[in-house]
């Protein structure tokens, strides 16, 4: 079985874009806090890698922006490919394949970014009845 789901929030603005072959594709990476404390107190954070393809990459690169709280279902998928450098690289990432929007942040530069209401976020799309908070265990 290869599962995995995540619910953290997005690290920047996505972008979109076109490959050669017409498909929409856009690569990610979502912060997922840990359930534990450090040793200082603090929460730390896992960041993974995320792709997404076509149509539903196109409604994620338009209704996420940077912070917004999102939950991924998809699968592992490793892969190599040789960089500028002419080293082999080897990565593994998460393939989106289900997406669920729990707070979402307008996308571009401005600071005061607004939460998404449920007015315009299309049906098929999950929005809580209030903002979702990350349970965090104490120890």
């Amino acid at each position: 079985m290869n599962q995995v789901g995540l619910v953290g929030r997005t690290t920047k603005d996505l972008v979109l874009r076109q490959l050669s072959d017409k498909k929409a594709q856009t690569s990610f990476v979502v912060a997922v806090n840990r359930n534990f404390r450090n040793n200082q107190g603090g929460i730390d954070a896992d960041f993974v890698l995320c792709v997404a393809w076509g149509k539903l990459a196109e409604r994620i690169v338009r209704y996420c922006g940077k912070g917004s709280l999102i939950g991924i279902n998809g699968r592992l998928h490793s892969r190599t490919y040789i960089n500028k450098a002419n080293q082999k690289v080897y990565t593994t990432e998460v393939v989106v394949e289900d997406v669920r929007f729990y707070s979402l942040k307008s996308r571009g530069n401005d600071a005061t970014h607004q939460l998404v209401t449920s007015d315009n976020v299309p049906e098929h799309f999950t929005l809580p009845d209030k903002e979702a908070e990350l349970p965090i265990l104490q120890i």
